[in-house]
């Protein structure tokens, strides 16, 4: 049987709380908006009143977050935003933080989905900390998955001092490393066994994907169904003895795939022997097997569980375009 090939790395660095990057001075409660703009406008011009590095450049700073925002929406889900840019010459990194009086609907990022948005984090960074941006964007969304009753209780708080002690009590701790649980995607939802061939498809299609995860009923992770798996079982077998194939139909090649879709299963031709990750793998070993070996998705698994994948293009949204 052929076995997933698992990458193990265990990395060491210094933590910090997500509380402690937190002031305040900065945390508005039951702020009046009608849309993520709106928001961004209202939270630094607040902030511009306590801060001087913001308010000396107030508009280029709501420019900057609000371009960003429009490149790709910030909703992450839960009814949270993370509105967030990298500031040139700014040398500091400042989390702001609004609760909303009533919700709006807003896009979820890289998705057709909407959500219904209560809360909204603001960070302002210098350019080069991006990996400040990314790490407290993870810590958020950890936060959200991790402990939900906690998140509500931060939406429904009264005052800038409770949300930072339930941040505090909430212990989400910020390793100073970029890893795989990072950059992952959570979305991508796996394919578990059982699963008609239409409906693989389908997914392909709605959700641009070239490859899925396959699991079993208990999210064990047991490898991968691609583009590829579906268009060899459409041809025809003696087609691999053939150097020319153009006296074949255009409907003939691919006759038994359209027959059997809806009663074919993937269970005898997903792919096994992929590439996988744990979620402590640093960046820079992820990239290296994208540019080196010629990945193009990764799978993070965890005690043989399917957390979440990871695509090239995560690398290129989440750290070089953050």
């Amino acid at each position: 049987m052929l076995e997933n090939k698992k990458i193990q790395y265990y990395t060491e660095g210094e933590q910090m709380k997500l509380s402690s990057y937190l002031n305040s001075k900065y945390i508005f409660i039951n702020l009046e908006a009608k849309s993520i703009e709106e928001v961004i406008n209202k939270v630094v011009e607040r902030v511009s009143l306590v801060n001087p590095k913001i308010s000396e450049n107030k508009k280029n700073v709501i420019d900057t977050i609000i371009k960003r925002e429009m490149e790709i929406p910030t909703a992450i889900g839960s009814g949270i935003a993370i509105p967030h840019a990298r500031l040139e010459n700014f040398d500091d990194f400042i989390i702001a933080i609004a609760t909303l009086k009533e919700p709006f609907e807003a896009q979820v990022g890289g998705s057709n989905k909407t959500d219904m948005i209560k809360l909204v984090v603001v960070i302002m960074s210098d350019v080069l900390k991006n990996k400040n941006i990314l790490k407290t964007m993870g810590a958020i969304s950890k936060l959200s998955l991790q402990n939900p009753e906690m998140l509500e209780k931060i939406k429904e708080a009264k005052h800038g001092n409770t949300i930072i002690e339930l941040i505090e009590e909430s212990k989400i701790e910020i390793l100073h490393k970029i890893t795989a649980e990072d950059v992952l995607s959570l979305e991508v939802q796996p394919v578990k066994l059982g699963t008609n061939l239409e409906e693989v498809a389908k997914r392909f299609i709605a959700e641009s994907a070239a490859g899925l995860p396959v699991v079993s009923d208990d999210l064990t992770f047991l490898g991968e169904i691609t583009e590829k798996e579906l268009i060899e079982y459409g041809m025809p077998k003696y087609t691999n003895l053939l150097n020319d194939l153009n006296f074949l139909t255009i409907g003939e090649p691919f006759e038994e795939y359209l027959l059997n879709e809806k009663t074919a299963l993937i269970d005898e031709m997903y792919r096994k022997g992929v590439t996988i990750i744990d979620k402590e793998m640093p960046i820079m070993a992820i990239c290296s097997l994208f540019v080196k070996k010629g990945l193009t998705r990764l799978y993070v698994v965890e005690n043989n569980k399917y957390i979440g994948m990871i695509k090239r293009g995560d690398i290129i949204k989440k750290i070089l375009h953050l």
